[in-house]
């Protein structure tokens, strides 16, 4: 445990004045970040322009999936006492492990933080088209199958199509994800959720190994090596790895992720022995998250979990 909070503390004093969120990204030019400079056109169009224009073989794919899973998610959401409206647009959650938990890139009326059980997060993922190149792809974060695994992240609230069309382009196209459906288990639960504490289906895209990106498994040193050493048209590929984590550590402090937590201080070390500054490798800081808007609500006691004693007489002895 002193190890572990060693290795915090060290990250904590590293990046203390470069990881944490800017709030006055409003006023900034993306399109000066030094970091998406050189962008080839079709990301440009994607991400600086919104044109979904470009073809692609699975279009039909991704577009019958989507509609299934958002099918799926209104239906079970309805159950859990969701107003019906035909007049009101469909909505769904989409949970966010990876770069969607500090930079989702889409509108969304909510943002809640939990997790989702069954899987792990690992950086198994190679990437070319946001942080890394052909020649050498990033590594990014997947989910892998453990019956006794937990992932800890945030489920956004989007209503129509605008956010899922621009997700099929970043997540399935760009980056070899496909589409599941899980549950989702919020952190703190109050009236302002619609699940009330209980658990709500979502969305989520996973890289598996049929993907033409997939790099697998290997040790930690060495995807830490491929990390330092990677960048793309979004940034550095270390940026992707420290944020992640900086979002865990301020959202979940007491969550407790060996693989990402390792991976950051491994990278850190290299980027020390190297003598590497930090701010070199992490761009524009991202718009700052309002997470939990739930949290300022107090549910009323119901004491409802609260357990009972038996009664039981007392009987006086003489003795």
């Amino acid at each position: 445990m002193a190890h572990n909070n060693h290795r915090r503390d060290r990250h904590q004093h590293e990046n203390n004045n470069h990881i944490h969120l800017n709030p006055d990204f409003d006023n900034l030019n993306l399109n000066e970040n030094p970091a998406l400079r050189g962008a080839p056109e079709f990301f440009e169009n994607l991400f600086f322009n919104g044109d979904f224009a470009a073809a692609n073989e699975d279009e039909e794919m991704f577009d019958a999936a989507a509609a299934l899973a958002v099918h799926n998610l209104n239906n079970n959401n309805n159950n859990n006492n969701l107003p019906n409206n035909d007049e009101v647009e469909p909505s769904c959650w989409v949970f966010g492990y990876g770069s969607l938990c500090w930079y989702p890139g889409f509108q969304y009326s909510k943002c809640i933080t939990g997790y989702i059980k069954g899987f792990v997060r690992r950086f198994w993922q190679g990437n070319t088209t946001h942080r890394g190149t052909d020649e050498k792809p990033g590594r990014v974060a997947t989910l892998i199958e453990d019956k006794e695994g937990i992932t800890w992240g945030c489920a956004y609230k989007i209503t129509g199509s605008t956010a899922l069309d621009y997700l099929k382009q970043r997540e399935c196209k760009l980056g070899g994800y496909i589409i599941l459906e899980t549950k989702f288990f919020p952190r703190v639960a109050s009236y302002d959720t619609p699940f009330s504490g209980e658990a709500v289906h979502v969305l989520v895209y996973v890289a598996t190994p049929d993907n033409c990106h997939w790099l697998g498994e290997d040790t930690l040193n060495n995807i830490a090596e491929q990390i330092v050493e990677c960048r793309g048209p979004s940034g550095h590929n270390v940026e992707y790895l420290l944020r992640l984590a900086d979002f865990m550590r301020e959202e979940m402090p007491d969550v407790v992720d060996p693989h990402l937590f390792e991976l950051e201080f491994l990278v850190l070390e290299k980027l020390n022995q190297r003598q590497i500054p930090l701010w070199s490798v992490m761009g524009v800081a991202p718009e700052r998250i309002r997470r939990d808007s739930h949290e300022e609500i107090k549910r009323p006691p119901t004491f409802e979990f609260t357990s009972r004693i038996p009664e039981r007489k007392l009987r006086c002895l003489n003795i």
